[in-house]
C-alpha cells in the first residue's frame, strides 16, 4: 500500500504520519498499540470489538487453584489469562508459593512478562506465538503429567487435543470470555461511512476481534459474492499473526498486512512496511 500525506505533501519522517489507523483491542488493552502508532505519527482511532468479562462462574477455576499442589504444568496463553487468574488467587489467598513448583509456557513475550512481572519464572515460551508451536514446544514433557490450562471461554482446540494425544492428563479452565461491545457498533459504522474518520488500516489481534468485528458491522457487513464489503473498500486490514490471518480469510474479509512476529511491535513494524511510499 502507498500512502502519502491527504494535502498532497511528503510524508514527515515519521514513518506513519497522516496515516489513520484504527485500532480494536480491548478498551483497557488498546494503550500499547496505539501508543506506538502514535509515536510513528498515526492518527489513532479507538473503538474496541471485544470486551473482557468474567465467565459465568469461577467454581471450576477457583477449585483447580486451590489444588494447584497436584499439578506439575501450568499453560497461559494471554495476558487476559495471567490477569484473570491472579485475580481468583487474591480473592482465595492462594500464595505466589502455591506455584513455585510448576514449571510453565507461555504464548507470547507479552504473557511471559506479565507472568513475571508477578514473580513467576516461565519455563517454555514457544518460538512461534500460536498455539500449535506450544504444542511442539511441550509434547515431549507432559506424557503422565498433570497440565492446568487457563484460557478463554471460547479458544482453539488444537492445544488441548494435541497435549492429549502426548499423554498429558490435562484440566482445561476457563478465566474469562470475550464479548461484543454493543456501544461499538454505532461508533464503527459512523467510522467507516465519515470520511473525516474513515481509517487507512484497521488492526486485528485476535480470531476474537476478526468474528467480533463481522458482528459489529452486523448484515451490511456481509462479504459479496468472496469479496470484502463495500464499505471496506481502500481500508488495509492488518493481522498479527497466522491465526488470526486464517480467521480473516475463513471471514473472506482477507489480509493485507501480517505481522513477521506475532506481537504488537510486529505488528507496528508491519504497518509501516505496508504503508510505505
Amino acid at each position: 500500500m502507498t500512502k502519502s500525506r491527504r494535502d498532497g505533501t511528503i510524508r514527515s519522517k515519521r514513518p506513519l504520519n497522516d496515516v489513520r489507523v484504527l485500532v480494536g483491542r480491548a478498551r483497557h488493552q488498546a494503550g500499547a498499540l496505539s501508543s506506538q502508532l502514535r509515536k510513528l505519527g498515526a492518527d489513532v482511532l479507538e473503538i474496541p470489538f471485544i470486551e473482557i468479562c468474567p465467565p459465568r462462574s469461577f467454581k471450576p477455576l477457583d477449585a483447580a487453584l486451590k489444588n494447584l499442589s497436584t499439578y506439575d504444568w501450568l499453560i497461559l496463553t494471554s495476558v487476559n489469562g495471567v490477569d484473570a487468574m491472579w485475580d481468583r488467587l487474591t480473592k482465595l489467598r492462594v500464595t505466589k508459593r502455591s506455584l513455585n513448583h510448576l514449571k510453565i509456557a507461555a504464548i507470547g513475550p507479552a504473557t511471559k512478562k506479565a507472568l513475571e512481572k508477578r514473580g513467576l519464572r516461565v519455563h517454555v515460551v514457544p518460538e512461534e506465538y500460536v498455539a500449535e508451536s506450544v504444542v511442539k514446544s511441550l509434547r515431549k514433557k507432559v506424557e503422565g503429567k498433570r497440565v492446568l490450562l487457563v484460557r478463554a471461554k471460547v479458544a482453539r482446540d488444537v492445544i488441548p487435543r494435541e497435549l492429549k494425544k502426548a499423554g498429558a492428563n490435562l484440566d482445561v479452565l476457563e478465566a474469562y470470555e470475550t464479548v461484543v461491545p454493543k456501544s461499538s457498533r454505532p461508533r464503527l459504522r459512523a467510522a467507516l461511512k465519515n470520511l473525516k474518520q474513515r481509517p487507512d488500516v484497521i488492526t486485528f489481534t485476535s480470531s476474537s476481534t476478526v468474528k467480533n468485528f463481522v458482528a459489529l458491522l452486523g448484515a451490511n457487513g456481509r462479504s459479496r459474492q468472496g469479496k470484502r464489503p463495500r464499505q471496506l473498500e481502500g481500508i488495509t486490514l492488518a493481522s498479527i499473526g497466522p491465526v488470526t490471518s486464517n480467521t480473516l480469510r475463513e471471514t473472506k474479509l482477507g489480509v493485507d498486512i501480517e505481522a513477521r512476529e506475532y506481537t504488537i511491535p510486529g505488528l507496528v513494524q508491519a504497518i509501516i512496511a505496508g504503508t510505505r511510499d
